[in-house]
């Protein structure tokens, strides 16, 4: 029988209505900003950064978890002796910055949240090592501060042997024109910017792949590829707030970004507005995630709904700027291609993939 990321444990319908639900609640509160000299701007709910308006800038709040990654490393560690903390802490502060630069704003201070079951978990130094170089990594990478954080110890709530690793970041955008706001209209070209593999999505379900593999986590992985399963989802996330930072240095307008999370290629449709997005150029599937579907074994739906299929992150931008949007990401390290554009159907909203036969009508995807 396949395996889905429901059938994990993870159900979206649940997550996302508890989501909405905190949404409404949260709206009630906007009033309190006019103390501080902030408003809340009118189309900020739903999207994955917050932001709170002044009269010349924004500023732009973020918290997000790394999720499960961690216990991957933590059984490649004990099978194996190798430490990927430096790996895992780098995804934190990406998982972080890569949601914050969404709305145009660029990070300056990160915060990381690291709740233990036992404080004996710090012990280990190499671990702990790793941990705080790959965190300093991240930031210094993002063009942030890390601003500080805190170290609870959970007994009870956390696992002795885990750890849950979280954390939060502000940003602002100054000038206002800067913000991203999603003004994404028909004919704009959609461009795919690779990732590294997993990052930070859908581990759930690959930690339950490894437990029905003979070598686990050290089971090569083929297609092409050389890494272990645990090796190759243990690459560190890429982070792409390089791109944002230069096309708003050159003045190239984003008409709008989104960071392939959760919801695996539904994310593209993240935008409140029904457009169809349509996939014309997908890359094939890195070696990783063919090992995935085959092995799971996962339907191929399933792996589009639920992992980024080598897509890290998307940028919408009207089609005369696709070649200078391409040489912007060329010239700051990203690999990127033209994968689609934008169309225009009514009402419609969906994500449309002809040469995957794959279709994710918009009711697929309830975030707002």
């Amino acid at each position: 029988m396949a395996l889905s990321y429901e059938s994990s444990g993870v159900r979206y319908d649940q997550l996302d209505a508890f989501k909405r639900a905190c949404q409404r609640a949260a709206r009630t509160t906007a009033g309190v900003l006019t103390d501080h000299g902030y408003a809340e701007p009118a189309t900020t709910r739903g999207e994955s950064a917050y932001l709170i308006e002044a009269a010349d800038h924004f500023l732009a709040h973020v918290e997000e978890g790394l999720g499960t990654k961690n216990l991957v490393a933590d059984a490649v560690y004990a099978a194996t002796g190798q430490c990927f903390y430096r790996e895992i802490a780098i995804d934190t502060v990406a998982t972080i910055v890569n949601d914050l630069i969404t709305c145009g704003a660029l990070p300056i201070s990160v915060a990381m949240h690291a709740a233990v079951g036992d404080s004996d978990w710090f012990a280990d130094a190499k671990r702990t090592a790793a941990l705080v170089e790959g965190f300093a990594e991240g930031c210094r990478t993002a063009g942030a501060v890390w601003g500080g954080g805190e170290t609870p110890t959970l007994g009870g709530v956390v696992e002795r042997e885990a750890i849950v690793l979280a954390g939060s970041a502000i940003g602002k955008i100054s000038p206002k024109h800067l913000r991203i706001t999603g003004d994404v209209r028909e004919g704009d070209a959609i461009i795919f910017f690779a990732s590294s593999g997993v990052q930070t999505n859908g581990l759930t379900l690959c930690r339950r792949v490894a437990a029905q593999l003979a070598r686990e986590y050290q089971t090569p992985i083929g297609h092409g590829d050389p890494r272990t399963f645990g090796e190759a989802l243990l690459a560190p996330s890429v982070i792409y707030v390089a791109f944002v930072r230069e096309c708003q240095r050159r003045g190239l307008k984003l008409n709008y970004v989104s960071h392939i999370t959760g919801h695996g290629w539904r994310k593209l449709m993240r935008l409140d507005e029904p457009f169809v997005y349509e996939i014309t150029n997908p890359r094939p599937a890195p070696a990783l995630f063919q090992f995935l579907e085959k092995a799971g074994p996962i339907d191929r739906r399933e792996m589009y709904a639920t992992f980024n299929q080598g897509i890290g992150f998307a940028a919408y931008v009207a089609p005369g700027l696709a070649d200078d949007t391409l040489a912007i990401a060329k010239a700051t390290g990203y690999d990127a291609w033209l994968a689609g554009r934008v169309k225009k159907e009514g009402a419609r909203k969906a994500v449309v993939v002809p040469s995957l036969d794959l279709t994710f009508e918009g009711h697929t995807l309830q975030v707002r």
